[in-house]
């Protein structure tokens, strides 16, 4: 396996952080060339930390798996606004559903993994989720965060305390129910 370095192709240079639609955020480590069955293949070797994976992906391929730059800085921010809209649910099957939030987070496309978040996003006045709900809202929240972080240099806790606080200001998310059933309840008393 002859093995040949180079340090940018297509844009994407090595030590670069990356979004791998299926996989999140990444590093580019190398850019490497192998002969693969006879062919010779140029590759990026990419580095997901967190899920103790590497990937290689031909140069000539990135387009069409979806690999992209990290988003930029407005970009994150109109994920954030997006956060912080009302909840929309469609009224099929949660199979149908369940299916439509899993193409968004591995769609790559940061507004649409912030729409399952919104989506799926209990807070504690609100009933428990299932099994399933919870484990697309975790995928959604992690692939989030993990972008918010590394486009703002943070660490991916403060990225949830990000996103938690735009969900927060979301429609009757926040601690105004309190207040407006305790009012409920002066008027009943009255």
């Amino acid at each position: 396996m002859n093995v040949k370095k180079t340090t940018q192709r297509q844009g994407f240079k090595t030590s670069e952080f990356i979004v791998y639609p299926a996989h999140g955020v990444g590093q580019i480590v190398a850019i490497e060339e192998q002969e693969v069955a006879g062919a010779r293949l140029e590759l990026f070797v990419i580095n997901f930390v967190k899920d103790k994976m590497t990937l290689r992906v031909p140069t000539s391929k990135v387009s069409s798996v979806g690999m992209r730059k990290l988003a930029e800085t407005p970009m994150i921010k109109r994920a954030l606004e997006t956060l912080k809209g009302r909840a929309r649910i469609k009224r099929t099957m949660w199979s149908r559903r369940a299916q439509e939030y899993e193409a968004k987070i591995n769609s790559g496309d940061i507004v649409a993994i912030a729409e399952v978040v919104r989506d799926l996003y209990r807070s504690e006045t609100q009933p428990e989720q299932s099994y399933s709900e919870r484990q697309l809202y975790e995928a959604a929240l992690d692939r989030l965060s993990r972008e918010i972080s590394a486009v703002q240099r943070i660490t991916e806790t403060e990225a949830v305390k990000e996103i938690e606080a735009a969900l927060a200001k979301g429609p009757r998310r926040g601690p105004k129910p309190e207040a407006e059933d305790e009012g409920v309840v002066a008027e009943e008393a009255a």
